[in-house]
Order: C-alpha cells, then sequence, then structure tokens
C-alpha cells in the first residue's frame, strides 16, 4: 500500500514562507507521502524550511523545484486542486475523505497530484482549470482560515487512514470514478496540448474571439476534464481539430 503514497505527489504553488514548506513536509512524513514538488517558490532551500520540517530534510532535499503549474502535474493522470470558495464556473468538487479514495484508487494506475496555492490567495482559476476536480476542506464558516501545513495535514491524514483501511481489506467507499478501462487515461499534459490545439482551431474557424473569450475555453476544459478522455479518444479529437485546420487552408 506504501506504493500507492508513492505515486501522490503533493504540489505547492508559489509558497511565500519557507517555514510552510517545511511544515508541509513534516506532515507528509507523518502520513508516509514523499514527493513534494514546488511551483516557483519565493525563498526554496532555505534554513526556515529545515527547521520547520521538523526532521523532514530528506524530503525538502528530495523536492522537485519546476516553474509552472504544467511541469509539476505533468505524466499524472489525476490532478485536484485546493478551492476554499464557489467559483463562477461550478467544477467536480469533492471533500478530502472522498478525495483520499479517489486517489489511492487511481494511483493504482498513474501519478496524481495534490495542488496546493498561495498562502494569501489560494490557486487562480486559470490553475484551477487545469485540474479534474477541486477539494474543499469544510472549515467552519465563520472563521475558514487554514494553515498551508494544516490543510495538507488534512488530505494526508485522509491518505493514511485510507491506505490503512485498504490494507485490513475493510470495507471501503466507491470512488466516484472507475478506472476499469481499455485505454490508459490521458494526462494532465496531453489534455492541455489538446485545450491548446482546440482553442487555436476555434479561433481559426472564428468561433472563439480571442479579444472576447467570455467562459468558452473554461466551460470545454470542465467538459473534458470531467469526461476524463483517454489517449486514443485525446488523439482522435487532435486528429480531427487537424483536419479542420488542413480544410480551412484548403
Amino acid at each position: 500500500m506504501q506504493d500507492l503514497l508513492s505515486r501522490i505527489r503533493i504540489v505547492l504553488v508559489n509558497t511565500s514562507h519557507p517555514g510552510n514548506i517545511g511544515g508541509v513536509a513534516r506532515a507528509m512524513k507523518n502520513m508516509g507521502l514523499s514527493r513534494l514538488v514546488l511551483v516557483a517558490p519565493q525563498e526554496f532551500p532555505s534554513a526556515k524550511a529545515d527547521a520547520r520540517s521538523s526532521g523532514a530534510t530528506d524530503l525538502l532535499s528530495q523536492a522537485q523545484v519546476v516553474h509552472d503549474l504544467p511541469a509539476a502535474v505533468a505524466g499524472c493522470g489525476l490532478v485536484i486542486g485546493t478551492s476554499a470558495r464557489s467559483r463562477h464556473i461550478p467544477w467536480p468538487l469533492m471533500n478530502p475523505r472522498q478525495t483520499a479514495v479517489q486517489a489511492l484508487h487511481e494511483a493504482s494506475q498513474h501519478d496524481v497530484a495534490l495542488v496546493f496555492g498561495r498562502e494569501d490567495r489560494g490557486l487562480t482559476n486559470e490553475e484551477l482549470q487545469q485540474c479534474n476536480c477541486h477539494m474543499h476542506i469544510p472549515t467552519n464558516a465563520e472563521f475558514s482560515s487554514l494553515n498551508l501545513a494544516a490543510a495538507v495535514q488534512v488530505i494526508a491524514y485522509e491518505l493514511r487512514m485510507h491506505t490503512l483501511a485498504l490494507a485490513e481489506k475493510a470495507e471501503l467507499e466507491q470512488p466516484q470514478w472507475g478506472t476499469e478501462w481499455d485505454i490508459e487515461l490521458a494526462t494532465n499534459d496531453e489534455l492541455e496540448r489538446l485545450f491548446e490545439h482546440m482553442q487555436q482551431t476555434l479561433v481559426d474557424i472564428d468561433f472563439l474571439d480571442p479579444a472576447n473569450p467570455r467562459q468558452l475555453m473554461p466551460r470545454l476544459r470542465r467538459l473534458y476534464l470531467r469526461a476524463r478522455p483517454d489517449k486514443v479518444e485525446t488523439n482522435i479529437l487532435r486528429g480531427i481539430l487537424s483536419a479542420t485546420q488542413k480544410t480551412l487552408k484548403s
């Protein structure tokens, strides 16, 4: 079961205080998680992070540092972004317990990323639109502020408990999505290339006005991320787009 946890990445986006990175490493190691990915941290490496990790410096030394979110989730078949507030366009939403069930169910098939945003404002809408679904921690509505390390501790605990339950062959909740499929699911980076291709094609056929895009691409993203297309389906869609562009040029 530890192998499942090794396929789960904790991704921190643009963390401002290195102490929070150390606190996250400590929370992860407590619960058996080991893969930490940092997207453009404002200060790292840092002695402050080492001190707050309380001995989890091995996770810090192995942490992967990348420049943007697509690089952090490349190769992942499931990407879950944390969201503290409702969005203009509703997205599939799970609580931490449901997230743990789904993440571990899919970790046997592909890597899974759990993405946490900035301390002061979380993830942007654009970043959340790169995720298959969102996770919301149901805190007290009258005092909903949650420290970054504490938020990671919540989901890490649920992952740990579900891992122990799997090991004991307990009766578990059913995951929301199955992975019994004849073709491997498309990864996040493959879907991003599909969205870029789709957007350019829609501009080419004058369906999408770049000067007034409204909510077209976010809604299309939601549609395809919810549908979870596999690699062959993604290639078919891109083939249709390429044929459309070729027809325009003929």
